[in-house]
């Protein structure tokens, strides 16, 4: 029977937005299991790299049950806080440290005693937290906001991102020391579409779950709707094959899904004509002929101009979200964040900017 991982009914300590459950029964996703379950009692650090929705929690979660540590797990969102809060949130403060605080509170790492922390996309931890995050895991102490006492820690450290890092680091918005210390034990969480034996056993999965939610009677799947979730791309992995069987439930009748049931965006999904050249030909070809084109013009500024296109593009495609324009970017959202706030897209929706590229 396939291993299947799923989260805890309870949403405590819990801050982020996740897959609901894990299966490994294609061989790719057999390996990745393979490799938690040696990593997962050595106590060393681990980081899972993923795209989002694959169920990166989930492994974290699973490395914490095999560690054999005692205390509990604890997840916490690194995108989830303002730059103001997140050190408060990760090492805790004492009352007055800052405006608010009216009483002692410990922070995440604390919460996580004699258990494992789960730092959910590390790359969009500041650079001024990265700093002091290599202090905490240097001396295995922190020391509350406001506060000058430090207090001895326990906490086997489990990140993941779903940026590349060694790229972050290469444009200086990750520290390389930082990211020298998290790279130890490396996970990698192919795509939804790079394990096609996972998707039906996890439809099955979704399906049963939620038959039992709707108070539904038995529920098969059409060969057609099976066929149509196997062609699929799955841009949103997991999570999004959890909606469409949500939905396809809600819709189906007779008990049975049948192709029609399942809501497939595959004009939206991002999917790639497989008879056009890839992204990076395209870029390759197009880009240089248009900066050159550009620097023909003798356009002032035109490296502040080309980054502020780009990002105000990205940004108005990706209709103000700051999450799916990193992603589109390639860059952690604090990075997005920093870049928006200098070019005045903050405080309203972008718009697109004509530009000498347009021209061109």
């Amino acid at each position: 029977m396939d291993k299947i991982l799923t989260l805890p009914d309870t949403g405590a300590h819990v801050l982020s937005i996740r897959a609901k459950a894990q299966v490994f029964h294609d061989p790719a996703s057999v390996e990745v299991l393979e490799t938690v379950e040696l990593v997962a009692p050595s106590g060393a650090t681990v980081l899972i790299v993923g795209d989002t929705g694959t169920g990166k929690e989930l492994l974290a979660r699973h490395i914490h049950e095999k560690s054999g540590r005692g205390g509990p797990f604890v997840a916490v969102n690194c995108g989830a806080f303002s730059e103001n809060l997140i050190e408060a949130e990760l090492f805790g403060h004492e009352p007055g440290a800052f405006t608010g605080a009216q009483g002692a509170r410990a922070g995440w790492f604390e919460a996580a005693q004699h258990g494992t922390l789960f730092l959910d996309e590390i790359g969009d931890l500041p650079l001024a937290m990265q700093v002091k995050l290599l202090r905490v895991i240097q001396e295995r102490q922190v020391v509350r906001l406001g506060s000058r006492r430090p207090l001895d820690i326990d906490v086997r450290l489990v990140t993941a991102t779903n940026i590349d890092l060694a790229r972050a680091v290469a444009a200086g918005n990750f520290r390389r020391d930082l990211y020298y210390r998290l790279n130890v034990a490396v996970v990698h969480l192919p795509l939804l579409r790079e394990r096609p034996d996972d998707i039906l056993p996890l439809a099955r999965h979704f399906m049963e779950m939620y038959r039992i939610r709707l108070r539904l009677d038995k529920v098969d799947i059409s060969p057609q709707a099976r066929q149509a979730l196997l062609d699929y791309e799955w841009p949103g992995n997991i999570r999004e094959l959890e909606n469409v069987i949500h939905y396809a439930l809600i819709v189906s009748r007779n008990g049975l899904i049948q192709s029609g049931d399942l809501r497939l965006h595959k004009s939206v999904s991002g999917v790639h004509d497989r008879s056009a050249p890839p992204p990076e030909q395209e870029i390759s070809g197009i880009l240089p002929a248009a900066i050159r084109s550009l620097l023909d013009t003798g356009h002032p500024a035109i490296y502040e101009h080309v980054e502020e296109t780009l990002v105000r593009q990205a940004f108005a495609r990706c209709n103000g979200n700051q999450v799916k324009t990193a992603s589109l970017l390639g860059v952690s959202r604090n990075v997005v964040r920093a870049l928006l706030k200098r070019f005045g897209l903050l405080n309203g929706a972008a718009r697109p900017v004509e530009s000498e590229l347009s021209k061109i």
